[in-house]
């Protein structure tokens, strides 16, 4: 079930196996291995003092937080097929749009999805993904930025997404 605070992320197959993997590997042997390391650090005496103790407690707490954010990422996500090669702007879309009149090229969706590319990526919720949704090839708008000026933006064309 999808609330406000936790909208749902379009996910291909291929982005969901892939984050289902790393969520197993960090739920089992991650914890396992930061473990050993905080045993082995508290061993050695004074915790005070113990740098070890100090960065495995500090990786165990980024372990924990990534387990978090990728149970609530495939709790919640929609898992499909790119969308519709149909030029309309939707998420799993890679958009090129001119904006403020710089062209850019961008994946509408979630980073996930974008995986180790370098590709920008955009929300769907992020005031940019919003106002571009729906729309397709030669359309020309313009939204508010949170810094409250006005942008416009020229689509260019918008296709499917392929990892």
């Amino acid at each position: 079930m999808s609330t406000p605070s936790a909208p749902t992320a379009w996910l291909t197959q291929e982005a969901f196996d892939r984050l289902q993997g790393e969520l197993e590997e960090l739920s089992g042997p991650g914890r396992v291995e930061v473990v050993k390391k905080i045993e082995q650090a508290r061993s050695e005496g004074d915790l005070k003092e113990n740098g070890g103790y100090h960065a495995a407690k500090e990786e165990q707490g980024k372990i924990e937080a990534r387990i978090r954010q990728l149970t609530e990422l495939l709790r919640d996500a929609h898992v499909g097929e790119s969308p519709e090669d149909n030029g309309i702007v939707e998420p799993g879309m890679l958009v090129v749009a001119k904006i403020a009149g710089e062209k850019t090229t961008f994946l509408l969706g979630s980073r996930e999805v974008a995986g180790d590319t370098d590709l920008d990526v955009f929300s769907e919720k992020s005031p940019l993904g919003a106002a571009i949704q729906g729309h397709k090839a030669g359309d020309k708008l313009s939204y508010t930025a949170p810094n409250g000026k006005d942008i416009k933006v020229e689509i260019i064309s918008a296709k499917p997404f392929v990892g």
